[in-house]
């Protein structure tokens, strides 16, 4: 071959591969449009629904200890034991307090003896006053008659008062010891209260959910000794976003799946919206009751749990992954002469299924897009394919 036709032949075959690098730069490189499935605005009802993460608690729980200092003498229940209110859980070790007790007892009734002897002597004494009384009085006549002395007189007189005073006395010795009984018959009933207090009593029917201390052991005042909940009032404590709580009611249906029964959808309630909120994770307390308390269920156990807030019925709606955010505002990308342009949208509620109420910012013949190969940009150019949305 001659030396200009082959330097033809490879201007052609260089040519041939410039265009095919252009091409597959305009089909398929930076260059080439975008690809992405649209969707129409739809239109239907929404279940909006709140998810969140809990464990189980009680609502009603004990713990159940003494209210003074000791060692524990005895325990007669364990963890798992049911018990009745009122029942007699254990006992702390009294030391001294029966012989305390028998003392005061012993001196309540040494003083029940000096109230018998104080009475006696008030009865004497206003003996004796009646007797001087009347002798002073037989004296004054026989001074009127002039058969004794004025002086004689004055001496019946003057051990008349001292008779009465007498009287006095003894009723105020009376009176000391009646105090001093009172104050004994109450030193008596603190001790016997002292000694009720050893007693560990169950405050309700309920499950003993720990056993934290053996007998022998030294325990503290207010030491928690025992756990004890009240089964009927297990519930699930959740977690919610705070963002998605401002709906939420007592009363609300609620679907529980404990971490134990998985698949198991398990029927509740809002029962209580705590008023304090967790201000560093952002979330909301929620406590959800049971219908009916499933069996075996333990203190502390993870839960999954979905809230149901009202029904909107007939609004516009679309996929909640057609939402993005440009400098801090939703809005979505629509498409129109294979270009995009962001358009800000107003929305309402959204499922846990992935989908968005649309309140405004999107009409009904718009293409919107759903999913792009590749972030998208103002203007950016764009091969579409329709995608048609699940509708319940």
């Amino acid at each position: 071959m001659k030396l200009p036709n082959r330097r033809i032949l490879y201007s052609l075959l260089l040519i041939v591969i410039i265009a095919v690098i252009i091409a597959l730069i305009i089909l398929k490189g930076p260059l080439a449009p975008v690809q992405v499935k649209t969707v129409g605005l739809q239109t239907g009802d929404l279940q909006p629904a709140v998810f969140g993460i809990g464990t189980v608690e009680a609502r009603h729980s004990y713990n159940i200890g003494f209210t003074r200092a000791g060692r524990l003498l005895s325990l007669d229940v364990d963890q798992g034991d049911e018990v009745k209110q009122g029942q007699l859980l254990g006992k702390m070790d009294p030391v001294d307090l029966p012989q305390r007790i028998l003392s005061a007892d012993l001196l309540l009734q040494k003083t029940e003896h000096l109230i018998i002897a104080s009475q006696a002597a008030v009865s004497e004494a206003k003996e004796r006053a009646t007797q001087a009384k009347k002798e002073m009085l037989r004296y004054e006549k026989l001074v009127k008659q002039k058969q004794v002395s004025q002086e004689l007189a004055d001496s019946r007189a003057s051990d008349a008062r001292a008779a009465q005073d007498k009287v006095t006395e003894a009723q105020a010795n009376l009176a000391g010891v009646k105090h001093d009984y009172e104050r004994m018959q109450a030193d008596v009933r603190a001790l016997k209260l002292q000694l009720v207090e050893l007693d560990l009593i169950s405050p309700a029917n309920g499950l003993i959910t720990a056993r934290n201390i053996e007998p022998g052991s030294v325990v503290s005042a207010g030491m928690a000794v025992l756990n004890l909940i009240e089964p009927q009032s297990l519930w699930v404590e959740i977690r919610v976003d705070q963002a998605a709580s401002g709906a939420i009611q007592t009363g609300q249906a609620v679907d529980i799946e404990l971490r134990s029964l998985p698949g198991k959808m398990i029927k509740g309630e809002v029962a209580r919206i705590d008023l304090i909120a967790d201000s560093l994770t952002e979330e909301r307390l929620i406590d959800v009751r049971f219908n009916a308390i499933p069996q075996d269920l333990s203190i502390g156990m993870l839960a999954n749990a979905t809230l149901y807030l009202p029904r909107v019925k007939q609004v516009s709606w679309l996929p909640a992954a057609t939402i993005v955010y440009q400098q801090g505002q939703a809005g979505v990308w629509r498409v129109k002469d294979k270009k995009t342009t962001f358009f800000p949208v107003k929305t309402g509620v959204k499922t846990l299924d992935g989908k968005i109420q649309i309140l405004e910012g999107v009409d009904r013949q718009d293409r919107i897009v759903v999913s792009a190969a590749k972030p998208l940009k103002q203007g950016a150019k764009v091969n579409s394919e329709t995608e048609t949305p699940a509708n319940d």
